[in-house]
């Protein structure tokens, strides 16, 4: 096993040094660029609706293992719904890709966008054509491109590297283009993760030595994304304090085991990794804990 504090020394040093060997926000890519075709060819809407523009993994799109397939539960339908009650006119521009990395955001290759070769581009093509018209944008990324780096009960650092390198490399590129596509008009915000493996704490000594290796690997992969969020100023919606993640000291009851962790009983409970779905993603009570992270930032931020 890896020793916690070096795994997370690590992890951490990769991350940051990869984020300034890339000069933080790395160049943007050629569709960002001032006067592109996708400015030229979708010229600004003067008369039109605000929306809210979603981006993101299977979190953003709702994916849910009960049903197999995308759904109207995550956190970005349960947002939009609140912020409609503001804004009855408020339509929402969703974006979500499950399976979704940060390099398949910015190149495609898992979902299609009518007029637009990647998720990036068809959010930066929208934020430009209806530029002054956008009041918010939510992005979560990040996530899959060190999903399974928690192998055979052990942190595999290797993988752990390369997927953090990767996310510090990528996720300024994409806060840059679409604060340079949106302009000042709307509200950026993008979520660090919940960390699911720590479900393996359930498994017994092994797995919670696991589960205590797999909050390090969070923690870096959170640091990088903030970074990354820094580089576009987008504030940070803080999903992994609101699960707990750090917290293996409080105990709370989990029903059918008895005491765990605080973080470990709230993965079991806002997420399908307990059940016999096994399954990472949040479940219709878990996006609704996201969402409210998102709705208390965009309270609290005023333009």
């Amino acid at each position: 096993m890896t020793a916690l504090p070096r795994l997370a020394r690590v992890l951490a040093a990769a991350a940051c040094s990869t984020l300034l060997a890339a000069g933080l926000a790395g160049p943007a890519f050629a569709a960002d660029q001032p006067g592109g075709t996708a400015q030229a060819a979708q010229p600004a809407h003067h008369d039109s609706p605000e929306y809210y523009v979603s981006l993101g993994d299977s979190l953003a799109a709702g994916y849910q293992p009960n049903v197999g397939h995308n759904t109207d539960v995550s956190y970005t339908d349960q947002l939009y719904a609140q912020l409609k009650k503001h804004d009855p006119d408020l339509v929402h521009i969703k974006l979500g890709c499950s399976g979704e990395t940060t390099q398949t955001m910015i190149n495609g290759g898992i979902c299609s966008y009518p007029g637009a070769t990647s998720q990036l581009d068809a959010a930066v093509k929208f934020l430009r054509a209806h530029r002054g018209h956008v009041s918010y944008v939510t992005l979560d990324i990040g996530a899959n491109d060190v999903d399974g780096c928690l192998k055979s009960g052990s942190v595999d650092v290797t993988c752990a590297l390369k997927g953090i390198a990767t996310v510090a490399a990528q996720v300024p590129r994409i806060t840059t283009a679409l604060h340079r596509a949106g302009g000042s008009h709307p509200r950026y915000a993008a979520m660090n993760y919940y960390d699911p493996f720590l479900a393996v704490w359930l498994t017994g000594p092994a797995g919670q030595q696991a589960a205590k290796e797999s909050a390090q690997l969070g923690v870096a992969l959170n640091g990088a994304i903030e970074l990354g969020l820094k580089a576009g100023r987008f504030r940070l919606a803080d999903v992994s304090t609101a699960f707990s993640t750090q917290d293996f000291t409080d105990q709370a009851t989990l029903p059918g085991v008895g005491q765990v962790p605080l973080n470990v009983a709230r993965i079991c409970t806002w997420t399908w990794m307990c059940t016999p779905y096994e399954d990472i993603h949040a479940n219709p009570t878990g996006h609704a804990v996201i969402a409210g992270v998102f709705l208390d930032l965009f309270r609290h931020h005023r333009r």
